[in-house]
């Protein structure tokens, strides 16, 4: 099977080709950082990095931009609330939001274009657009002329009343038309600003993302991808601004949107206050229990966020690397089967593919023959890699949070019990087992014989 991908744009799942075989162009919208990012907004980077590793082996390379929004109002707020220069609060968040990803596993793209470094890329395709006629400055901003593209709505296909309707809530008198959409706003003295043809000011942020992509990836791109709530306004006018500045040259020619976190009945958001920060969770659980939850659904469709999720993720994650531990005398390198790669080639199924992973692991517990073992190892680990999970040796798993001298101090008892229950010593055996449940310790009979893990 070839790799086939679902289309927003033209809603339909299509076998992917990209303009350039030997090295396809993704860009992903990345964090606006005025403060950390809850874990629907880590969705996306953990669906889309496995989309980037497929690429690379399909294709042999990749060029993958993930952008930083590092100037927006929120930005403004939160620095004028904390009284610190802007930049205190955007270096804070961007290098907040790196690590968070990188413990949920989440490599680093490519490239990490930062909006204040592509000022002059801004400028000059709002300079573009006017010249074009499809965009126009009144009172200090620049807007972009909705009228002037014919095909406006085509990737979120909204009726051009419903999007009127929803641009009315904020009617500048300087719009021509409701629904015109700002390139370019006056800065005042305490706002960062830019020197530019229509006076001190800075970008709107639809026209960040343009300006970023076509710097690094084109004018044409192979893949755009973000969460489903940023196809309107943010995408559709991405598509607006680009093919007008372009001479019509399609802007992206797959578009990609991953489903919301609902958490509590209704989607996570920051406005609506039901959130949960990844820089909270990953100290509460162990990420890779939290990147195994946002895989456990397809990308397009919500995920129903929850503790009850998280515990599920974590006792399949023991199972898994329970197997691997039990596997730890067979020498076997990772090797990726070829139903985890149909699966993932199937429009990114990762659910699918996971069944696939517990497919593997049961089959290994019953395997006795080594060279099945080998095999069914091998095959284990190179699954779980196509995910970004196993990749841990499975002592650093169970063991999580002790230290050298209390595992050995605990593998004392365990032993000690093992012993205890040899000699037909019931009451020893039971006082040593209620002491390691006190202190959170679970046991388990497997047939390598007794292992421990903390609860």
């Amino acid at each position: 099977m070839s790799l086939r991908l679902y289309n927003t744009l033209s809603r339909q799942t299509e076998p992917f080709a990209p303009l350039d075989p030997a090295c396809p162009t993704m860009y992903v919208c990345g964090p606006t950082v005025y403060n950390y990012v809850h874990i629907g907004n880590a969705r996306g980077p953990v669906v889309f990095g496995v989309l980037a590793d497929l690429l690379r082996r399909r294709f042999g390379a990749l060029r993958y931009a993930r952008n930083i929004t590092d100037v927006d109002d929120k930005i403004n707020a939160a620095a004028r609330e904390a009284g610190v220069p802007i930049s205190a609060i955007t270096d804070r968040f961007a290098a907040a939001y790196l690590d968070d990803m990188a413990a949920l596993g989440v490599q680093a793209p490519d490239i990490q274009p930062k909006a204040t470094a592509h000022i002059p890329h801004i400028i000059a395709m709002i300079e573009q657009l006017i010249a074009a006629g499809h965009a126009y400055a009144a009172d200090g901003h620049v807007l972009f002329a909705v009228a002037s593209f014919k095909d406006y709505g085509k990737l979120s296909r909204r009726d051009p009343e419903d999007m009127l309707a929803g641009a009315r809530v904020e009617v500048a008198p300087y719009k021509r038309d409701a629904g015109d959409f700002v390139l370019w706003k006056p800065s005042s003295e305490d706002l960062p600003g830019w020197e530019s043809p229509w006076g001190v000011g800075r970008p709107g942020w639809h026209i960040e993302c343009s300006a970023m992509a076509a710097a690094h990836l084109g004018q044409t791109i192979d893949i755009h991808a973000g969460g489903v709530d940023l196809q309107f306004p943010h995408h559709e006018n991405e598509v607006a601004q680009s093919e007008c500045a372009h001479g019509g040259a399609p802007f992206a020619r797959w578009w990609m949107h991953n489903g919301m976190l609902n958490f509590g009945g209704a989607k996570m958001s920051k406005s609506l206050g039901n959130i949960e920060r990844v820089h909270d969770l990953v100290q509460q659980h162990r990420p890779e229990a939290l990147r195994y939850a946002l895989l456990s659904a397809h990308y397009r469709q919500p995920l129903d966020w929850s503790d009850a999720l998280i515990e599920q993720c974590t006792r399949t994650l023991d199972r898994l690397y329970g197997t691997l531990r039990d596997l730890a005398e067979v020498t076997a390198d990772a090797l990726i089967p070829q139903a985890i790669e149909q699966v993932l080639d199937d429009d990114l199924n990762t659910p699918q593919a996971l069944a696939e992973i517990a497919a593997i692991a049961t089959e290994a517990r019953k395997a006795t023959d080594a060279g099945e073992r080998a095999r069914l190892k091998a095959a284990l680990l190179g699954a779980g890699k196509a995910l970004g999970l196993l990749q841990q040796d499975p002592a650093q798993w169970f063991n999580h949070g002790g230290n050298a001298d209390d595992d050995a101090r605990i593998q004392a008892l365990v032993d000690e019990r093992v012993a205890a229950k040899a000699g037909r010593d019931f009451a020893r055996a039971d006082a040593i087992r209620q002491q390691l449940t006190d202190e959170g310790i679970v046991l388990e009979d497997t047939p390598a014989g007794v292992r421990w893990k903390r609860a």
